[in-house]
């Protein structure tokens, strides 16, 4: 009988909890991940990290808010740098592949109800994604917040464990590792920049 192989390989799973946790810190916009039955639910939205534990809230009228509540298992996923490799990349003969580097949070949701801490959480949130720069300061005293509130659905994940999926073309020789790099900081700062460019074009034509 023949042995599975392990998935993914040892050499792109990442063991070190606080790099995986960087990836989590500097790409927060997380898709979080719920299911009831054989119905998966998906939001987007940005989680902050507080001693451990992962903060964030979606709007109340997301159907998804049923299982963020006291108790129901949740998967936060961040994505960071990612980009397709072409064989044309290395200096060795080799396939088309896929490099990436994936965060995994999975853990158990606390609803968050209470106004004072929920305003709390919102100046913190704007703080930690306003920086460097703090060009923008939320005070806790903006009515607006009071106004928010009832339309936002507050919740903390109480992390149980972290996992890092990061394909940086490890099993490669040095030089071609090298060049992954290369490609990888190269194309996804290119692709994100046209992409960007198109949308905001495709934005400004079905404006006019």
């Amino acid at each position: 009988m023949c042995n599975q192989p392990t998935y993914p390989p040892t050499y792109h799973q990442e063991k070190d909890p606080k790099l995986i946790k960087e990836v989590a810190i500097t790409y927060p916009f997380a898709t979080l991940v719920s299911a009831k039955d054989t119905v998966p639910y998906c939001t987007h939205a940005p989680l902050i990290l507080d001693q451990g534990n992962l903060i964030g809230h979606i709007d109340a009228s997301n159907p998804q808010t049923a299982f963020l509540q006291d108790g129901y298992p949740v998967t936060a996923i961040f994505q960071g740098p990612q980009t397709y490799i072409s064989p044309a990349v290395y200096s060795t003969k080799q396939l088309p592949t896929w490099n990436y580097v994936i965060a995994h949070a999975r853990g158990t949701v606390r609803h968050i109800t209470d106004t004072a801490r929920i305003k709390k959480i919102m100046v913190d949130m704007t703080t930690i994604l306003e920086a460097p720069e703090h060009r923008f300061r939320l005070d806790i005293d903006d009515p607006r917040m009071e106004k928010a509130i009832p339309y936002i659905h507050c919740f903390e994940i109480q992390v149980n464990e972290w996992e890092g999926k990061f394909k940086l073309s490890q099993d490669k020789n040095p030089t071609d590792i090298q060049r992954a790099k290369d490609a990888l900081l190269k194309e996804h700062q290119e692709q994100t920049k046209d992409f960007i460019n198109h949308l905001f074009l495709s934005s400004e034509t079905i404006i006019k």
